[in-house]
């Protein structure tokens, strides 16, 4: 017996793997923004018990200020990541995947946006871990770069090249469809 996945039916996993991933990277970048308001606002004694059980204590007691640094950083490469998966669901959603036309201009914008979004993960993820070196170097105990999620930024920065590379290809795709069009 052979098991033959249709492209529809593909599409439709991954469109159920984003909404998954999507939902709990919004839930882990809810969970830095309310803390990191909280802490900054409320109370500094969250900075010891921190969301996923992050100690900040000792860099929030250095200076508030490197404390709203450092998790910025974490939060606007955790919005963004949302932000990517977002975009992911809201093409298969509107269904803009056309595989009698694949090379469409609503699919050429996504492609590019993407690309620009995962290099913009990668420019802060890699501002982020420098930065927290650079505090390391003070002898400030702050976690590891990978349980703040500020990681990986080389592999973001090579998707986003992969990425811009295949948005000229579709631009140049599209260009030929629509002049294919044309000629008939």
């Amino acid at each position: 017996m052979e098991i033959k996945i249709t492209t529809s039916m593909m599409l439709k996993i991954l469109y159920i793997l984003s909404w998954i991933i999507f939902v709990g990277l919004c839930i882990d970048a809810g969970g830095f923004l309310s803390n990191t308001i909280y802490t900054l606002s409320v109370n500094s004694d969250l900075s010891s018990h921190f969301w996923n059980k992050l100690d900040f204590s000792d860099l929030y007691n250095y200076d508030s200020g490197q404390f709203f640094a450092v998790t910025t950083y974490i939060n606007i490469v955790a919005i963004l990541k949302c932000i990517l998966f977002y975009s992911i669901i809201k093409v298969l959603h509107d269904k803009h995947l056309n595989m009698k036309q694949p090379f469409n201009r609503a699919i050429g914008r996504f492609i590019s946006m993407m690309a620009y979004i995962t290099l913009s993960i990668g420019l802060f993820s890699s501002w982020g871990k420098s930065y927290v070196h650079w505090l390391e170097t003070k002898n400030i105990k702050i976690p590891d770069v990978e349980f703040l999620k500020i990681d990986g930024d080389g592999v973001w920065f090579f998707m986003g090249i992969v990425l811009l590379v295949i948005a000229q290809i579709f631009k140049k795709g599209i260009e030929l469809q629509e002049e294919n069009e044309l000629t008939i």
